[in-house]
């Protein structure tokens, strides 16, 4: 299926053409055919031979309505523009185009209605010039008369040649602009809308923007038939599950879950009037959603918008600006970011502006994460990045320079820490964290490469590195007990040679002592040649027994015994008598 929407002036004939084109009534209300001037959108569609089938969006063509109007353009690829006869180029035929240009819209084919009436060639004229001078340039145009007939055979036609040379449909996650909501009773709220992309099927999950919960595909139809799925582009109406008729309106749109970021502050690049020349408040029209924006200019034709509510966009995505007090569109806009940096500090505007003007509304993974740095894959994934690539850590992906960059500031924080607090074990893993501005500690742990190890929360230069100043106080502690291994020094010693606790703990982890209770330490391989010891008293033993035989206070028997049962090298009894266990 594709999908065309009409444009121009009110009164040019638009639903008598397509009522022409497809046998149906687009004027969707009594009053509209009352009047005979379409005042919301209408939809009808036909079968071409070539070309398959089309649905039209017809739209509003009086001034009141353009909303209406950029709500159903919104969403669609192409256009058909129509221009009367024997009126000619008017301002709602200027205001529509200019919204066509604004949008984007590359595809289009220009039709002269009442060509029955006056000569078309001087309206075919002025109009073409009008059109070639926007993003639709040189358009085919076909004269024809609704009335009589003529010319539609070659209306058809030009419109297979137009479908024929549209983009082929894309795959991607579901957003439906939602252009139309309603009760069917029995079946509850239904919605409508252009399915740019994607594919819906019955039963899928979905999110609904402004809903607190998601919403369910209950039953869909397109071209007034029920299918199972449909696939963009198409128009297609979709029975909701799980939402109130109420909670839905125009400008609300069905989205993958997950898929889309929600954002209220986008940087974008301005078409039309020069950025710095905009209101400070206008309308955004983004799909059939239009919500009110503050703008602040940062470059020559670029700016900040922060959004009366949060839209579902994604970088490269076409809106448009509108005033409507003056009824007049400001001008295009393309999505050049959707989750900006701050702008707090001196100079960043300046800094940003420069930054925006080498974007060019791509989504390119190498060109945001050399921008952003670092990002997580779904989430750049929503902002509409394709992210592939391998990540540096879980779903994180990195900048190559800046993540060689971080590599070599950790080496440097890890070896200044080691410098400055020589004891410690190595850097916490927190620490290098907060040093480094990373938002994940598994990034730091990925950053660790040989001879950098992290054991226990900590990043080390490999193995233990025992200060000499350490060593030689050990040693003189040490020093007076040479005959009696199984002798601790007294704690006034320990403070005399500056072994406190976190001195000890360095001692310890350097295996230089063991610690046994607080100031109590005993060389290294005490217990082990303890246990030999004990092996030779009578078994069982007492603790008096073994304070005797290894020639030491029961300040330290009672915890080296302890040691030696919670080591398995003892077997404490009833009685308090212990037996050494002997292996095998």
């Amino acid at each position: 299926m594709h999908v065309i929407a009409t444009a121009g002036h009110v009164d040019h004939g638009k639903s008598t053409l397509v009522r022409a084109l497809t046998g149906m009534e687009p004027d969707r209300w009594a009053e509209e055919r009352r009047r005979g001037m379409t005042i919301d959108l209408g939809f009808a569609w036909t079968t071409l031979d070539p070309g398959g089938t089309v649905a039209f969006v017809d739209v509003p063509g009086h001034e009141r309505f353009v909303p209406n109007m950029l709500a159903g353009v919104g969403p669609v690829p192409a256009a058909m523009i129509v221009v009367a006869a024997d009126e000619g180029w008017m301002p709602q035929s200027a205001e529509h185009l200019a919204a066509l240009d604004a949008l984007g819209v590359r595809h289009g084919l220009l039709v002269v209605t009442r060509a029955d009436l006056a000569d078309p060639a001087a309206a075919a004229e002025l109009a073409e010039g009008e059109i070639a001078a926007t993003t639709l340039g040189a358009v085919e145009t076909v004269a024809v008369s609704a009335v009589t007939g003529a010319g539609m055979g070659d209306l058809r036609a030009a419109l297979g040649r137009l479908v024929a040379g549209l983009p082929a449909p894309g795959g991607g996650p579901v957003r439906l602009w939602i252009d139309r909501a309603f009760t069917i009773r029995g079946a509850g709220t239904v919605v409508t809308g252009t399915l740019g992309a994607g594919r819906l099927r019955t039963g899928d999950e979905l999110e609904l923007t402004g809903a607190a919960r998601p919403v369910r595909v209950r039953g869909l139809q397109s071209l007034g038939e029920a299918v199972a799925e449909v696939e963009g582009p198409a128009r297609v109406a979709v029975n909701l599950r799980g939402v109130d008729r109420d909670a839905v309106t125009r400008g609300a749109a069905l989205l993958t879950p997950g898929a889309y970021h929600f954002t209220e502050l986008v940087d974008v690049r301005v078409h039309g009037d020069p950025a710095a020349g905009l209101p400070a408040t206008l309308t955004l029209h983004a799909g059939s959603a239009a919500v009110p924006v503050r703008v602040r200019p940062l470059g020559a034709d670029t700016a900040r918008l922060r959004l009366g509510r949060a839209l579902p966009l994604r970088i490269g995505d076409r809106a448009l600006l509108r005033d409507p007090g003056r009824h007049h569109v400001a001008g295009g806009v393309t999505v050049l970011d959707v989750v900006p940096p701050g702008l707090n500090r001196r100079g960043a505007a300046a800094a940003r502006a420069a930054t925006l003007a080498g974007m060019d509304g791509v989504a390119d993974l190498a060109d945001e994460l050399r921008r952003r740095r670092l990002a997580r894959r779904p989430e750049l994934e929503r902002m509409g990045v394709p992210a592939g690539g391998d990540p540096v850590a879980g779903d994180w992906l990195a900048d190559p320079e800046h993540w060689a960059q971080l590599r070599h500031r950790l080496a440097e924080e890890v070896d200044r820490h080691a410098r400055e607090r020589p004891l410690e074990p190595g850097m916490p893993v927190e620490a290098l964290r907060h040093r480094l501005g990373l938002p994940d500690r598994s990034l730091v742990e990925a950053l660790v490469t040989p001879p950098l190890v992290v054991r226990s929360g900590r990043v080390s230069a490999g193995g233990p590195s025992v200060p000499a100043d350490l060593v030689a106080a050990v040693d003189k502690a040490f020093g007076d007990l040479v005959d009696r291994p199984f002798a601790a020094p007294e704690a006034y010693r320990l403070a005399e040679l500056g072994l406190g606790p976190r001195q000890l703990g360095a001692a310890v982890r350097a295996g230089l002592v063991i610690q046994l209770a607080d100031n109590v330490v005993l060389r290294a391989g005490a217990p082990e040649r303890a246990a030999a010891v004990l092996a030779g008293l009578p078994q069982p033993f007492t603790l008096s027994e073994a304070r005797q035989a290894l020639d030491t206070s029961r300040r330290v028997a009672v915890p080296l015994l302890g040691l030696l049962d919670r080591t398995g090298a003892t077997r404490r009894l009833p009685d308090d008598r212990r037996s050494v266990i002997t292996p095998g």
